[in-house]
C-alpha cells in the first residue's frame, strides 16, 4: 500500500534541482502547493512529505515556510550521508534532525540515510550499525539507501560527476548487496534492525532486478519502503504497463512513493532537474499517479489517468 507520496527528491541539491534556474526556490514552492493540493483532493488522509533536503539546512526550510509551501505537506525529510559527502560526523545525526525540529511543527523523516563500501565493505557494516543506534526512535521512518549497488553501466543521477572527483564513484556502492547480487557485511547488519529500520531503493525503468529486490525485502522483514516514480519516464512507450509491474509488486509494503524527473521537452531546460515549464503539468501526474495506485488499488485501469499522465 501506498502510505505516503514525497514531492521531489533533494530539491535543495543542485545533482536534483537546478538552483541557476530556480535560484529563490520559488518554482520549487510553487511547485509543491501545486502538488500538495493536488494529492490531497485525490486521497486526503495520504501523508505529503516534503523532498528530502540534502544538505539538511533549517534556512532552506524557513524559506519555504516563508513561501507557503509548508502549509501543503504533513511531514519534511532530510537526508544525510557523513560519512561520505556531508561535512559533518555520524555523532552529529540527532543534532542535524533537532536543527530541523527547531523551525518546523511537522515529522521530521530520515528518507535516505547510508554509507558507501567504496573504501571499505566493513566501515560500511559499521557505519550501518551506529546510524541505527543514533536514530532509532529518534524519527517516524528511517530509510536506509539502498539496498543494491548501482550497476556500473548506468550514471549516477547527477549533473556534476567532474567536480566531484572519487566523492562520484561512492554512488555505486551504496548497497547491501553487490551489483552482482552478493551479501555484503552491511546486510546481516542490517538484518539485526530490520523492525526499525525501512529501506530506498529506485528502480529504473523496466528495472531486471525488481522481483529479485522484493524476494530480499521480505527476507529482511522490511515493511517500509521508498521509492519512485519518475514523471520523465511516463512518456515512455509503455510506460504504465512498467508503473503497474512495479507498484503491483511493492503491495505488500508500506511504500513512500517520489514524484520526481522532469521530462526533457517540458522542461525550462532539457535536463531531469530542471523546474518543469508548466507546474501544473508535474500536478496532474501527481494525482494521475495517486488516483492509480492509492486510491482504486494497485494497477486499475485508468484510461483518463493513462491518457494525461502520458499527454504531450
Amino acid at each position: 500500500m501506498i502510505e505516503a507520496v514525497k514531492i521531489w527528491n533533494e530539491p535543495n541539491n543542485k545533482s536534483h534541482w537546478d538552483p541557476l534556474l530556480d535560484p529563490e526556490w520559488d518554482r520549487y514552492a510553487e511547485l509543491v502547493r501545486l502538488c500538495g493540493s493536488a494529492v490531497a483532493a485525490e486521497a486526503p488522509g495520504l501523508t505529503r512529505v516534503l523532498g528530502g533536503m540534502s544538505p539538511i539546512d533549517p534556512g532552506f526550510l524557513r524559506r519555504l515556510a516563508d513561501k507557503g509551501a509548508l502549509d501543503h505537506v504533513d511531514a519534511v525529510a532530510v537526508h544525510g550521508f557523513p560519512l561520505d559527502w556531508n561535512l559533518w560526523p555520524i555523532e552529529a545525526w540527532p543534532d542535524r534532525v533537532a536543527e530541523i525540529r527547531a523551525v518546523t511543527d511537522k515529522p521530521v523523516w530520515v528518507t535516505e540515510v547510508g554509507v558507501s563500501s567504496f573504501g571499505s565493505e566493513e566501515v560500511q557494516a559499521w557505519g550501518l550499525r551506529r546510524s541505527a543506534e543514533l536514530l532509532t526512535g529518534l524519527a517516524p521512518r528511517i530509510h536506509w539507501y539502498s539496498l543494491y549497488d548501482l550497476p556500473r553501466a548506468w550514471e549516477a543521477t547527477t549533473r556534476h560527476r567532474e567536480a566531484e572527483g572519487s566523492s562520484y564513484y561512492r554512488h555505486f556502492y551504496m548497497g547491501l548487496l553487490r551489483e552482482d547480487g552478493t551479501p555484503k557485511p552491511s546486510l546481516d547488519a542490517f538484518a539485526a534492525h530490520g523492525g526499525d529500520l525501512g529501506l530506498c531503493q529506485w528502480f529504473h525503468f523496466e528495472d531486471h532486478r525488481l522481483d529479485d529486490a522484493v524476494a530480499w525485502l521480505k527476507r529482511l522483514g522490511v515493511r517500509h519502503l521508498r521509492t519512485g516514480l519518475s514523471w520523465a519516464d511516463s512518456y515512455r512507450p509503455n510506460a504504465l504497463d512498467w508503473f503497474d509491474r512495479q507498484m503491483a509488486a511493492l503491495a505488500d509494503f508500506d511504500v513512500t512513493v517520489t514524484f520526481c524527473f522532469t521530462p526533457e521537452h517540458r522542461g525550462i531546460e532539457a535536463h531531469h532537474t530542471s523546474p518543469p515549464l508548466v507546474a501544473e503539468e508535474f500536478a496532474i501526474f501527481c494525482a494521475d499517479m495517486v488516483r492509480r495506485y492509492a486510491t482504486s488499488g494497485v494497477a486499475r485501469q485508468t484510461p483518463v489517468a493513462a491518457e494525461t499522465a502520458l499527454a504531450p
